[in-house]
């Protein structure tokens, strides 16, 4: 309805009228077994006050029906007072109570109270997921982060469920004239946003433990801590390195932040087709049961959701302790714990390349989103609730954390944490702005941080590095470093202050590359020469940002670039590989080297690198630029080569290793476009092909199963038979895919209509529906590109926002190659311009998807372009 996109203005006109205090809001989800029941009763009773008595202001609730309302023990008429998602309270007195009564719905796109059934046992799991604006789903309440309250829940459900909240669990009573059904009593919450409340209820498995703790002034803290899944789940739950991991974050951040955990109990509940990769709901954190590992997962993988687990612990202070006033200053919390679940997993666990795979997987992802025509500032300007959501992006996170560790080694970690520990006690249970950060920030350090906050913050898009040197008889002269930083939303040159280290390598008398000597320096302007690299030996390599020390783009100088291509393997040091795997990944993307040099290079050095996180990132890499980078005229030899490696690597890696595992997923994922290796990946699946310590667990086999269905060599009768053998969640969306995949018009028509015009569809099997439906020969979606754009306007207004952004973005028709000309005037690139402008009117968040979606196409036909022209340096 045209009243839930909640505007900015509207909310603080309405924080300025009332101040909320405290929440009670009553669930029953007895009847949550039975699918036909498609609804649930909430009572929400709210109490508030209001500045100006006599005034009005309104309740937010999404909701089947309003049964009733009460303001101030009068019933309200619900006819005239319910608007939409919108509920009016007029003549408001200075102390108000409203109690409304309805049916909420149960979800299956994650909003909300999402309702699953396991396929694997037939069992109902209920789960809340809210942020930023969808706890008005569930019970009415003023759906702002800046109207903090106090929250009890009660839930009545199944007596053999387990039920949990953010509060404690204060009183269980079974009902006397149903013993099915109990009710349970949480103890109230400290004051908190609507948004990160939060009720899980279901046959969970639950596994307890407590972590005991002591801060630097000698407050002792015991915290009871619970893990939950589903039942079908828990044989795989590795709940004693989950409990482990949880005590060193809490003994870590505690100590770090000196102020005790705030919120009781933590708990944390794996649950099903969530949205996200989790969420910090204070005292219960939801996760994706993605991170429980029912088949065989790589290092990477499990350090991965060690970094989620730190990165959502970290929220309870920075986030839910002290929250952002508006969606602008999301970065507030997003940027903060991206961070700082990097530095929990560094120093409190065990993982040593935790800086590693940051630099090589989370910036990765802001550079993409910062060259992208939608790219905002970190800071950024957010209207309503459609832009928050689609801000949930790589610039809030890891640019913002990126930038974040900058802004560390500019005023000092223990200032930067001192400032922190005094943000904390300023704000505690309250909202805040930019300002009050730098302000606590800059009394910590001393620096005024107005001009680092403008330069950051505030300005839009990514500067580019390049080394220009003199050399002579081999010795370097002058080497100046420069800088290019436009800003891709204004057109305007933003010149950033950059703190680099430019590190010298060179070949040792084995024939490794280990660096010799390394620079620190301030780049200041477009252009600044470093004369302590005068004189020096020219080096086989020179890199700058050596360490990763900012966050920009790095363009090798040709000696360092020619070096990179013929001698990554040699290269020692692990964050100077991922940084120079970064830059030639940034060289194929934008055009500057074919693409087909970055495959050569992954075919040749991907064996010798020893980070299983950085391998996973470069194949993925490597079968991208064949889909979208290298010209179609040449994919097909690129594509071969590349399934030869990747079966030659699989055949001689280690048995058992990760690398194996890699190199398997590989090779199932990059012949989803050729027939080349379908014999191996067939003898893989049927048996008759043993790859010594293989797993071909479900996972790994329905990846194969999709490479052969995309190619017409899998029928729906062995799908049907798979699925038999797997019947579990991830099962169904693996058989989902692949019966998408299959090359037939028809099937592809199938699944176009039950993504666009069905309903039936969750939002895991949605998702997966597009994948199979994306994945296809050239031209059989071509029938396709008409309908997107004709259907644009009606699924944004009709599906939720969830489900509608997926469908936008995962149906473009991306899947284009440029066959001769200008990519400019490519007929997607021209009716995606048409349809621009000519709904200059659309949602903006509906825009901004087709524009970012239109921004990728262009550079992959860019790339395509170029590569065409240029000749080949593949290695």
């Amino acid at each position: 309805m045209s009243n839930e996109n909640l505007q900015r203005d509207e909310a603080a006109n309405r924080s300025a009228l009332i101040t909320t205090h405290s929440y009670d809001v009553s669930l029953d989800v007895r009847t949550a077994q039975d699918p036909e029941v498609t609804g649930y009763t909430s009572r929400s009773v709210i109490n508030f006050s209001a500045r100006e008595p006599g005034g009005s202001t309104f309740l937010d609730f999404i909701s089947s029906d309003v049964h009733s309302v009460f303001l101030n023990g009068k019933g309200l008429s619900v006819a005239d007072v319910v608007d939409g998602s919108r509920i009016r309270l007029d003549n408001l007195q200075a102390e108000n109570q409203v109690t409304v009564t309805g049916t909420s719905l149960y979800s299956t796109s994650g909003e909300g109270m999402h309702r699953f059934f396991d396929p694997a046992d037939g069992q109902c799991y209920l789960y809340t997921q809210y942020e930023p604006a969808d706890a008005r789903r569930v019970f009415a309440n003023f759906e702002q982060p800046d109207l903090k309250a106090e929250f009890t829940f009660h839930v009545m459900a199944p007596s053999d469920w387990q039920v949990a909240s953010n509060g404690t669990e204060a009183n269980r009573t079974q009902l006397t004239s149903d013993p099915a059904t109990s009710r349970w009593d949480f103890s109230p919450t400290r004051r908190m946003s609507t948004y990160i409340t939060t009720v899980l209820a279901g046959p969970y498995f639950k596994a307890e433990d407590h972590w005991s703790g002591t801060l630097e002034d000698g407050t002792a803290l015991e915290i009871p801590l619970a893990l939950y899944c589903r039942n079908s789940m828990a044989g795989s739950f590795d709940t004693a390195h989950l409990f482990q991991l949880t005590k060193q974050g809490l003994g870590f951040f505690n100590n770090l932040f000196d102020y005790p955990y705030p919120w009781g109990k933590y708990d944390q509940a794996f649950v099903p087709e969530y949205n996200l990769g989790a969420m910090e709901n204070p005292g219960l954190v939801t996760f994706t049961d993605n991170y429980v590992f029912t088949s065989r997962a790589a290092d990477s993988q499990y350090q991965a959701r060690a970094n989620t687990l730190m990165h959502e612990m970290a929220h309870m202070w920075f986030g839910d302790l002290v929250t952002m006033q508006w969606w602008n200053d999301l970065w507030l919390k997003e940027s903060f714990a991206d961070y700082m679940g990097t530095l929990g997993v560094d120093r409190a666990t065990d993982w040593d390349t935790a800086w590693v795979n940051f630099a090589n997987n989370r910036k990765a992802w802001a550079y993409v989103q910062d060259q992208l025509p939608t790219t905002h500032p970190i800071v950024a300007d957010i209207p309503d609730l459609e832009a928050a959501k689609q801000n949930f992006d790589g610039i809030t996170y890891a640019k913002g954390a990126s930038v974040l560790k900058q802004l560390v080694a500019y005023v000092g970690f223990e200032a930067f944490i001192a400032g922190s520990r005094r943000y904390f006690r300023d704000h505690e249970y309250g909202n805040t702005t930019l300002a009050d950060l730098l302000a606590a920030l800059g009394e910590a350090s001393g620096r005024d941080l107005a001009a680092w906050a403008r330069q950051w913050l505030q300005t839009s898009g990514i500067s580019t590095v390049t080394a220009e040197i003199d050399e002579h008889d081999g010795v370097l002269g002058r080497v100046a470093l420069v800088q290019e930083a436009l800003d891709p939303v204004t057109g305007r040159q933003e010149l950033r202050p950059h703190r680099l280290r430019v590190g010298l390598y060179d070949f040792d008398a084995d024939g490794l590359l280990v660096r010799t000597d390394s620079v620190e320096t301030d780049l200041t302007g477009q252009s600044t020469v470093v004369p302590e690299l005068e004189g020096k030996p020219v080096p086989a390599l020179l890199l700058v940002n050596d360490d990763d020390l900012s966050y920009v783009k790095v363009r090798l100088d040709p000696r360092s670039e020619t070096t990179a291509r013929a001698s990554l393997g040699a290269l020692q040091d692990p964050m100077a590989r991922a940084l120079c795997w970064t830059a030639l990944w940034d060289a194929a993307r934008d055009g500057v080297a074919p693409a087909d040099s970055y495959v050569a290079a992954v075919e040749k050095f991907g064996a010798a690198e020893n980070g299983i996180g950085v391998l996973l990132n470069v194949l993925g890499n490597a079968s991208t630029a064949i889909d979208r980078y290298v010209p179609v005229s040449e994919r097909g030899t690129v594509r071969r080569r590349f399934l030869d490696a990747a079966a030659r690597e699989l055949a001689a890696a280690r048995p058992g290793s990760d690398h194996q595992l890699a190199w398997a997923r590989t090779l199932a994922a990059a012949s989803r476009q050729s027939a080349g290796r379908l014999d191996l990946l067939r003898g893989i699946l049927d048996g008759t092909t043993v790859i010594e310590g293989l797993a071909v667990d479900p996972e790994l086999r329905w990846s194969l199963w999709h490479a052969l269905a995309a190619n017409g060599q899998a029928t729906e009768a062995e799908l049907d038979a798979e699925l038999s053998r797997d019947t579990t969640a991830s099962g169904r969306a693996g058989h989902a895919t692949a019966l998408a995949a299959r090359p037939v018009a028809a099937v592809k028509a199938a699944a176009w209509d039950a993504a666009v015009a069905g309903s039936a569809l969750s939002n895991q099997l949605l998702s997966a529906t597009i994948a199979g439906f994306n994945t296809a020969p050239d031209g059989l979606l071509d029938p396709f590109v008409e309908p997107y754009f004709e259907c644009l306007e009606n699924v944004w207004a009709e599906r939720s926002i969830e489900i509608a952004s997926r469908i936008v973005r995962g149906l473009y028709p991306a899947g284009q190659d440029l066959d001769g000309g200008d990519p400019a005037t490519h007929p997607v690139i021209v009716r995606t311009d048409n349809w621009l402008a000519g709904h200059p009117d659309a949602p903006r968040a509906l825009r901004r998807i087709v524009i970012e979606q239109r921004s990728h196409l262009h550079r992959s036909l860019t790339a395509q372009a170029a590569a065409a022209k240029a000749p080949s340096i593949a290695p």
